[in-house]
């Protein structure tokens, strides 16, 4: 490390030896060290600090906090003494590298800030080219369709996102302490960051908030590295959207180009990823209501509101304000032309509304930031020389920066706030306007209100803004649409003052108690509740660069080592090999489900050793597996999940349970017909026992919810049959009461018992649900008769996932490799 940081514990249990000084240690109070606190490590693209140079002589910085930073106002909101706050970022100004070891000292020790610096030609390629030319337009529905709309994806852009988000986990490393602190990343400027933290440190404590839009899956699928981001994220403990419609795109991503399914557990979302919890949370980020009261308090605030009175409400004038940054999805030039529709249908407005629109520069550059600015002051010119008069304009553009409480003062005169963005992740705007409308006692003076004074505010929102959900009092608007637009303001206008006020109250009530504080401290303890099994888990890490993840299993589910079950397979004489056909020796994917010579090979080789009974416990019909297994005369099948069973080729079937009545199929396969003519790819196999109505080619979404509905439709009309119906790996199954692969297991078992052949070794492979059954059994007979006393018993299930089974393999490849390992062994023991 070439730079000089204070004391840190880098690694667990590791102190690093830079500085043995105590007073340069973080906590520099010697008696607080032996109490815990919890530290969180926020990290950001920029740390929540103003930058300037000093006067005298150009020599040094000056350095303060920047109240209007959400990082600042998230750390204020915890208001928790036991919880230190370290952030990591990039400064807003360059800082040359002969000074940065000395800046880096003075943010760490007065602000406890670890500033991230970057070489100029890296951040700008970094933030103006990847972030801001390619993620932030696709993240806001703009596909780069030509080369002026948006960035075309850049590999060497990409390159620089990856090596920033690099540099920001090596200087989140020198100040961890991996075992005990909380990371939380912030915004799509780090997404790749969680995979450099997760690689270093498998078990950190890992939290990231995405404060723009996530967008559908048809939009994003078209980021040439969409499964890299995805994974990068999934390597998150909690992941943290505004709404619930960004929530749902990203786990629509997640199952479309991953295959990962997501369960609700009483109210909290979760993905399995490689047997972690990855956590979804969905909040919308508050503001800090401490600051906001604290501006409208101070006297230059009611001097500009006393100011603002005089300019509009003394001559007869209603304002209605916009708020915009001066991009190109903030809708400013609809918003414009909807004012001047409002005008032309509604000549009594002119001469009576103003239409005051304050621009912040844009935080991108290019060519759509000028287009815009230019669109912009030609509608406000075109509507001002249309409609305007002496002493009157009805647009007021305010493009230079204004001071906060400036704004806020703006907010309180206006009567109506207008957000008609056509895309934003989640906007303040309206919740500060609502707060500011509440105003005070003293600016209640300078309005001239007089008790009993009821509050009220209107707002007109756009429909795709991300606080669009939570103000359900708000006029909601297509943007887009321009007529709409302007009858909203029109409503917002003429609105009944009694029903204003109850809009007010109830917006007011929900951003009062839903605060920036109330964000963070949720969304910190939902993080704090998803690493609680971090401890308990053994994890590993597989995969290189940005394909990298970290496996978790339980303690007792471990991998079958070949090595192992060869051992016992050689110390045994009393075999039992119970194994699943589908997704076990062959792969769900195939399209040729016929198993291989190879397959057959290798189960002829186990049934030809004397020593072991061999059965396939499959779900499919007699006819197809009795057809495909017909070379292997010793081995014994279990068809339609063990209704139908023979202990060898030259047998008769028989059955397990008494023969069924199957009258209950006309009921059945009309419905699940209905479901296969409306759901393009599905398929219904029709058994002598069972039917199965198969989903595999279908869309996922739509047959995943097409088959709840089934199972719900089946479950209802078939409630007083003898069946049962259960959902499975992309199918919905109709099979007889009492069938299950747990009946193969106990008749294979007890058969061999009454031979006098009680097995001393069980092997037995599945990949679903239905093969949990047989795992059951085969575990609860350790303890009984049927399995010798100190038997090997090896219950295996396919990938990591939770189950019965105590051993996991990850695919077929493997399963094939591990029967091919114990044939061999029966062909080298079975005489010539």
């Amino acid at each position: 490390m070439s730079r000089r940081l204070p004391r840190i514990m880098t690694v667990a249990g590791v102190i690093s030896d830079i500085d043995d000084d105590p007073s340069e240690s973080v906590c520099s109070d010697p008696s607080s060290s032996s109490v815990h606190r919890d530290r969180i490590i926020i990290v950001a693209n920029q740390l929540p600090i103003r930058v300037h140079r000093k006067s005298d002589n150009n020599k040094g910085w000056i350095f303060s906090w920047d109240e209007n930073s959400l990082l600042l106002q998230l750390k204020d909101g915890l208001g928790d003494d036991d919880t230190e706050v370290i952030y990591v970022g990039c400064l807003k100004e360059e800082i040359h590298p002969n000074e940065q070891d000395e800046v880096s000292q003075i943010l760490l020790e007065t602000f406890k800030c670890v500033p991230t610096f970057l070489p100029p030609d890296l951040f700008s390629r970094y933030y103006h080219g990847f972030c801001k030319q390619q993620l932030w337009p696709l993240f806001h529905y703009m596909l780069p369709l030509s080369p002026d709309l948006g960035g075309r994806f850049n590999r060497s852009l990409w390159q620089a996102y990856v090596s920033v988000n690099k540099i920001f986990a090596d200087r989140i490393m020198e100040v961890i302490n991996p075992e005990d602190d909380f990371v939380w990343v912030h915004d799509y400027h780090l997404m790749v960051l969680p995979t450099f933290l997760r690689k270093r440190f498998n078990r950190v404590k890992l939290g990231f908030f995405l404060h723009s839009p996530f967008p559908s899956s048809e939009i994003y699928k078209t980021l040439p590295i969409r499964e890299e981001l995805l994974r990068a994220l999934l390597n998150s403990d909690l992941i943290g959207f505004h709404t619930f419609d960004y929530a749902r795109h990203f786990l629509s991503c997640c199952s479309r180009m991953l295959g990962l399914t997501y369960e609700s557990k009483r109210g909290y979302i979760g993905l399995e990823y490689y047997g972690r919890t990855v956590s979804i949370k969905i909040l919308p980020v508050g503001i800090h209501m401490g600051q906001l009261q604290s501006v409208l308090s101070q006297p230059e605030t009611e001097a500009k509101v006393a100011e603002l009175i005089k300019q509009f409400s003394d001559k007869g004038r209603t304002m209605l304000l916009g708020v915009d940054d001066m991009d190109i999805f903030k809708g400013i030039s609809l918003k414009l032309l909807a004012m001047e529709q409002l005008l032309l249908q509604h000549p009594e407005c002119q001469g009576k509304v103003v239409l005051v629109q304050i621009a912040n520069p844009a935080r991108g550059r290019g060519k759509d930031v000028k287009e815009v600015q230019a669109e912009t002051y030609a509608t406000v010119k075109r509507i001002n020389e249309t409609f305007g008069k002496p002493g009157y304009d009805p647009v007021i553009l305010i493009s230079e920066p204004l001071k906060f409480y400036e704004r806020v003062a703006y907010y309180v005169v206006a009567e109506c706030c207008l957000v008609t963005a056509v895309r934003d992740g989640m906007n303040l705007i309206p919740y500060e306007y609502i707060i500011s409308r509440e105003g005070n006692e003293k600016l209640d003076n300078v309005l001239g209100l007089e008790p009993p004074i009821q509050k009220k505010s209107m707002l007109v929102v756009s429909e795709f803004i991300g606080c669009s959900p939570s103000l359900s009092g708000a006029i909601r608007v297509n943007p887009w649409n321009i007529d709409a637009v302007a009858d909203a303001m029109e409503c917002a206008l003429r609105m009944a003052e009694p029903e204003k006020q109850l809009r007010h109250e109830k917006h007011y009530r929900y951003v009062s108690t839903h605060d920036v504080g109330y964000w963070a401290r949720s969304f910190l303890q939902d993080l704090e509740r998803t690493c609680r099994d971090h401890l308990r888990q053994r994890c590993w890490g597989i995969g290189f660069g940005l394909g990298f993840r970290v496996v978790a299993l339980d303690p007792n589910f471990k991998k079958l080592l070949m090595e192992n079950i060869v051992s016992a397979y050689k110390r045994t004489t009393t075999r039992a090999i119970l194994l699943d056909y589908d997704g076990t020796l062959m792969p769900q994917g195939s399209i040729d489900k016929t198993p291989t010579s190879k397959c057959i090979d290798i189960l002829n080789s186990l049934c030809r050793d004397k020593n072991n009974m061999v059965f396939i416990v499959s779900a499919r019909s007699r006819k197809k597996l009795a057809e495909w297994f017909s070379p292997c005369e010793k081995l014994g099948i279990a068809a339609e999940h063990g209704y139908f069973l023979r202990l060898q080729r030259d047998e008769e079937w028989e059955t397990c349970v008494p023969v069924v009545d199957c009258s209950w199929k006309q009921i059945a396969e009309p419905v699940m017909r209905l479901y296969t003519e409306t759901t393009d790819g599905s398929t219904i196999e029709d058994k002598e026992t069972a039917l199965v109505w198969s989903y595999e080619d279908a869309d996922p979404d739509f047959g995943s919810c097409q088959a709840k509905e089934l199972l719900d439709h089946l479950e209802s009309v078939l409630a007083n049959e003898p069946v049962t119906v259960k959902s499975g790996q992309n199918i919905v199954e109709v099979k007889p009461q009492g069938v299950s692969k747990g009946l193969v297991a106990k008749r294979l078992l007890s058969t061999m018992q009454d031979k006098g052949m009680t097995p001393d070794f069980v092997l037995c492979i599945g990949d679903d649900r239905s093969d949990e059954d047989m795992f059951e059994v085969i575990i609860s007979s350790m303890e009984g008769p049927s399995i010798a006393p100190k038997a090997e018993v090896f219950a295996c299930t396919v990938g990591r996932k939770p189950s019965k089974a105590k051993y996991y393999l990850d695919d077929t490849v493997e399963i094939v490799r591990l029967m091919q390992g114990l044939a061999l062994v029966s062909d080298q023991t079975i005489p010539t």
